[in-house]
């Protein structure tokens, strides 16, 4: 029943700059927590960032200062502002949520190509 729809992502030159967004189709106010995962080829899916119902937010060693997860609660949206963009970074993008029933919905994915 939960959508998310995820736009944002595209090709972009090492160094460069994208915003990830991710709309829900219920309000933020019925999450636990919301994050972004990423999946390389052949790789396993990774957390990227989380953020919780409380505001805190914890992230990848990976992209430790370069990333950054918000939220606007009035758009029931949430962000993911990445810079300083490495080819390592390529990556289908994920959003997801979980609510506070303890389901999780994903999106269907928004691929980044970072070249160098």
């Amino acid at each position: 029943q939960v959508q998310l729809a995820e736009s944002g992502g595209g090709p972009v030159q090492a160094g460069g700059s994208l915003r990830l967004s991710c709309a829900a189709s219920i309000s933020i106010f019925s999450t636990d927590n919301m994050g972004w995962y990423r999946q390389a080829p052949g790789k396993q899916r990774e957390l990227v960032a989380a953020i919780t119902s409380g505001g805190s937010t914890n992230y990848a060693d990976s992209v430790k200062g370069r990333f950054t997860i918000s939220r606007d609660n009035a758009k029931n949206t949430m962000y993911l502002q990445m810079n300083s963009l490495k080819p390592e970074d390529t990556a289908v993008y994920y959003c997801k949520i979980r609510l506070i029933n303890g389901m999780d919905y994903w999106g269907k994915g928004t691929l980044v190509t970072v070249s160098s």
